[in-house]
């Protein structure tokens, strides 16, 4: 693992653990998850379930694998507040709150 990557999974945890108040160990285990997770969906169609802004459960499945040519413009930049994610069922772009991610389903 680069020193990077650890870097980022670190700045995230705080993150989490600033936005919901929890301990910074929950938090932690919540960034590695999240990780994980995007990790997981370079390679593949990865299932997976968070919280969306409304309070309603939403089971999606995202990937990140062969994705480039679907981009139209240049986005807003990474703040590491959100996981961005192409959703295979929709057939676009969706992202959510990193605090929000529920489980990641095998």
């Amino acid at each position: 693992m680069k020193r990077q990557e650890l870097s980022k999974i670190m700045r995230r945890a705080w993150q989490i653990a600033r936005a919901t108040g929890k301990a910074f160990a929950v938090a932690l285990s919540r960034a590695w998850a999240l990780y994980r997770l995007t990790k997981r969906m370079r390679a593949g169609v990865v299932r997976f379930a968070y919280e969306k802004a409304d309070g309603t459960l939403r089971t999606a499945a995202g990937t990140l694998l062969k994705v480039a040519e679907l981009v139209k413009g240049t986005g807003r930049p990474d703040d590491g507040r959100t996981v961005r994610y192409y959703d295979v069922e929709a057939g676009g772009w969706r992202s959510f709150r990193v605090e929000n991610l529920i489980t990641v389903y095998k």
